[in-house]
Parts: C-alpha cells; sequence; structure tokens
C-alpha cells in the first residue's frame, strides 16, 4: 500500500515521500540530504521525481539525488513544461496523467506564484500536491502571475472532492491562521481551527495535509463568496484609498482575492 511520507527541510518546507516500503516517489526535493537521509533509513529505491515549479526550493535538491542513485538515466524527473526544471524529462501540461507506483496523477495548471506551476492530483487516493499554489488556510504569493490567474487556479482547487488530502510544501499555518482571523473573526470553524492547529504545532506536529473542505470553511483566499470576507475585502480597500469599491452587488472573486491577497501582503 503506498504511503506518504512527510521530511522537513530548510526552516519551514515540507518535502514529501510517496513509497510503498520498497520503492518511492519524491515531490519537490528542494534539498537533497534529508531525502537521501529518509531513502538510506528506509532502504527505499527511488524511481521518480515530481516537481511543481522552479523555485530553488522545491528543485535544488534533484542533480543531488540523480547522482545518489547512479542510474540518473532511468529515473524520470517530471515538472512544468512552461518553466525549466533541472534535468527535467517529461514536460508536463494540464491534460497530462502520469502512473508512477500505480497511482494516477492527473496535472493540473496553476499558475499564479509562477507563470508555469502544476499541481499534481492522485484522484483514486484523494492526494493533491499543490506546491506553493494552496496553503493551509493561506495561499502563495504572486511572484509571476496575476491575481485573476491565481483566483481562477484556487477555483480549480476548490472544486476537487471535499476529502481530497492536500499537500502543500510550507508550514506556515499558524501565521495564515492569524491572517485568517483578521479577515473573518466571527468564522467559528475557523476559531475551532486556530485551536486544533495550535496544539499540533506546540507538539511539532504538521497540519499538513489538509482536506479541501476545510480550506472552504477557512481560508480567506477560497471563501471570495463569503459576504464576510467581502465586507472585510471592502473595508480595507476604503481604508486604504477612501473609496467604497467592493460590495455584495460588486464583488467579484477576481476582485476580493485581490484585496485579500494585498492585504496579506503587507500583513
Amino acid at each position: 500500500m503506498n504511503k506518504v511520507a512527510t521530511v522537513p527541510a530548510f526552516k519551514d518546507n515540507y518535502l514529501w515521500v510517496i513509497h510503498n516500503d520498497t520503492h518511492a516517489v519524491v515531490v519537490d526535493p528542494g534539498d537533497a540530504t534529508p531525502i537521501i537521509d529518509f531513502l538510506s533509513r528506509h532502504n527505499l529505491q527511488l524511481v521518480a521525481i515530481l516537481t511543481t515549479h522552479h523555485h530553488a526550493d522545491h528543485v535544488g535538491g534533484v542533480e543531488a539525488l540523480l547522482d545518489f542513485c547512479h542510474v540518473r538515466d532511468q529515473i524520470p524527473v517530471y515538472g512544468p513544461a512552461n518553466e525549466r526544471i533541472p534535468a527535467r524529462t517529461h514536460a508536463l501540461v494540464e491534460g497530462d496523467a502520469i502512473t508512477e507506483l500505480g497511482i494516477t496523477f492527473d496535472i493540473i495548471d496553476v499558475p499564479g506564484h509562477t507563470a508555469g506551476h502544476i499541481a499534481y492530483h492522485a484522484k483514486k487516493e484523494g492526494w493533491l500536491f499543490c506546491g506553493d499554489t494552496l496553503f493551509a488556510c493561506g495561499c502563495g504569493r504572486l511572484f509571476e502571475g496575476t491575481a485573476a490567474q491565481m483566483q481562477f487556479s484556487l477555483a480549480k482547487l476548490k472544486a476537487l472532492p471535499p476529502h481530497t488530502l492536500a499537500y502543500c510544501a510550507h508550514e506556515y499555518t499558524m501565521a495564515n491562521i492569524k491572517f485568517a482571523l483578521a479577515v473573518e473573526p466571527d468564522n467559528v470553524a475557523l476559531q475551532q481551527r486556530a485551536r486544533t492547529d495550535a496544539a499540533k504545532r506546540e507538539k511539532n506536529i504538521p497540519t499538513v495535509p489538509f482536506t479541501i473542505e476545510n480550506e472552504i470553511a477557512t481560508n480567506p483566499f477560497l471563501r471570495w463568496d463569503s459576504p464576510a470576507v467581502i465586507n472585510a475585502a471592502n473595508i480595507k480597500a476604503r481604508s486604504q484609498s477612501g473609496v467604497s469599491g467592493i460590495n455584495a452587488s460588486n464583488s467579484t472573486p477576481v476582485l476580493v482575492f485581490a484585496e485579500i491577497r494585498e492585504w496579506k501582503n503587507n500583513f
């Protein structure tokens, strides 16, 4: 049976190892050292590398991992077609599907954080590897894409089955929850999440993965249709410009998302 293991790296990154106790697929290996240690301790043979986008903390360990395995020509390296990925052998876009360890991953284009960011959805297993697009109670910064692109990307992820477990690449949850409570202080589900995830972090337990269902209930970056979030976006916009530009009658998902994202940038 395949399982997903969490491998911490750097200050707050999570690298993911999907394995069946014999063979392994690594997701976003920004650092080869902890992955090599994990593979060695568990006597796992690397069979594939999946990457979501080109940032160094996601691809910086690819070459060293291939060298460690001594069979680099036999290990596929998957990555977004529209970005430069080290040693990439398979360029992927939405509509593609790959199979490794008997798992079929459907590719979803999710630009916004970077121009060519992709996500891997294992529908049967109920897993989503979303890189830096969707975080627990947050989303990635818009380094290369637009608010419209990111909102559209997040809408795709929001439409996945509610039970889907999302595996993002950073432990940003408590900071994200602090911001979410500033946007929606009366959200009861969010208040409960704050308590639950704080208890996990006190014990150094990861808050990732998380369900799409919980994100829909608590993540302000997915709640662009919530009256409370629309109102908060309008108040923030008015405080900055003196003009009321967002309300229930003229709001659009992109306008609300853009205002919330800009608010978080300066929070």
